[in-house]
Formats: C-alpha cells, sequence, structure tokens
C-alpha cells in the first residue's frame, strides 16, 4: 500500500461559529470580558481556535494561557509537532494579554514576534500550554513574553512580542 492510499487517511471536522456574529454580540465588551467570556464558554473561541484545537484556561488582566494536546494533525513531516503551532499560541496567548488590559473601543495587533525554540515536541509530548503575560503597557504599544511548554513542563519556546494598540475598526 502507498501511504496516500485510503486506508492511512485520517478525517477532522471543524465547526465554528460566524466570527462578525460574534463580534456584533461582543460589541462593547473590555477586552478582559471578551477572554472571560472564551475561557467560561459565554462567548465562542475565534475560528483558528478550533482550527488548531486550543482552548483558554487562564484570563486575568494581564496574562493569558491556552493549551492543546499535542496530536497527529499537528505533525510536520519529520513526526514533530510544527512550529507553527508554537508560533500561533505564543501570538494569540501575548495579544490576548495585552487586549485584556484594553477598553471596549480598542484592540491589540502584532507589530513584532520573536520565539526561541529550545525543544522538539512529539505527539506524546502531552497537553502543551503556552502563557502569555504583560510586561509593559501604554497607549499606543505594549510589551508582552511568551512561554510554551510540554506536558511535563519543560520549557519549549520563549517569545517577546510587541503589540499596537488600535481602535476597534467598525464592523
Amino acid at each position: 500500500m502507498l501511504p496516500t492510499d485510503s486506508h492511512y487517511t485520517r478525517t477532522r471536522t471543524v465547526d465554528w461559529q460566524d466570527p462578525a456574529n460574534v463580534r456584533r454580540h461582543a460589541h462593547g465588551w473590555t477586552g478582559l470580558q471578551i477572554m472571560q467570556g472564551i475561557r467560561d464558554g459565554t462567548l465562542p473561541p475565534p475560528p483558528i481556535a478550533r482550527l488548531i484545537g486550543f482552548r483558554c484556561i487562564v484570563a486575568e488582566p494581564g496574562l493569558i494561557t491556552m493549551e492543546v494536546g499535542a496530536a497527529e494533525e499537528l505533525e510536520n513531516p519529520a513526526g514533530l509537532i510544527h512550529g507553527g503551532v508554537a508560533a500561533t499560541l505564543l501570538d494569540t496567548v501575548m495579544g490576548a494579554a495585552a487586549h485584556t488590559q484594553l477598553p471596549a473601543d480598542r484592540l491589540s495587533v502584532t507589530s513584532n514576534l520573536n520565539i526561541t525554540f529550545l525543544r522538539r515536541l512529539i505527539p506524546q509530548s502531552g497537553t502543551l500550554r503556552a502563557t502569555g503575560k504583560v510586561v509593559s503597557h501604554g497607549r499606543t504599544v505594549a510589551y508582552a513574553e511568551g512561554e510554551f511548554r510540554d506536558g511535563a513542563g519543560r520549557l519549549a519556546a520563549h517569545a517577546v512580542g510587541s503589540f499596537s494598540i488600535i481602535e476597534v475598526p467598525n464592523s
């Protein structure tokens, strides 16, 4: 059998809520209220969270933690968890941490992201956890750091990023 034969095929179905409708529903909510709503399940997570499979478990002022299970659908051709998974989660937790400190009419967008990968991850690495923490928050820029850890709590990647603070665009 060839590796492309249907015998080897896996299927995964992803569903999500209309993000424009979710934004309308959360209109007027602060960044912290939005992140706590996602954590508590009263607000649907964004489509990227459903696609990759991560979930918010901590949402406090200036601090966000998210988890994802290390799974084969996140592998690269070498059998490792793709570095883009860590990059996506680190970007998300740091930007969301900055967002928790913003009023309803502002949001944070990534302007710079620097990641150092320290440890390889495999599907057997357990539940992966990303934590973002605000280091400095000004009127126009927030600076944050992030950690990405394996199921045993070992540091697998570290990141720093800067996030521009902008007005919420009209929907």
